[in-house]
């Protein structure tokens, strides 16, 4: 399986609104990020859909190889 493009080595802080669903880019390739702006379809990762349970700050993955996708789980650490 090929490896995601690391778009940044830290987390993106983004308000989200309850009940509201978005899509985190997986590729890496998104001019949009964190989110998915379509640029996946050259490549085999597909955007992974999550519905915001609660009007909050959540910390989205920068360096796409996080285990909690979409979320941050500090793995860009030890990259």
């Amino acid at each position: 399986m090929p490896e995601p493009t690391i778009a940044q080595k830290s987390p993106y802080p983004v308000e989200v609104e309850a009940g509201k669903s978005y899509y985190w880019c997986a590729c890496g390739l998104s001019a949009n990020q964190p989110f998915c702006d379509g640029s996946h379809k050259t490549t085999s990762f597909t955007p992974v859909k999550f519905e915001a349970p609660e009007s909050k700050t959540v910390y989205l993955c920068g360096c796409k190889h996080t285990a909690t996708s979409p979320f941050c789980d500090g793995t860009h650490a030890g990259l």
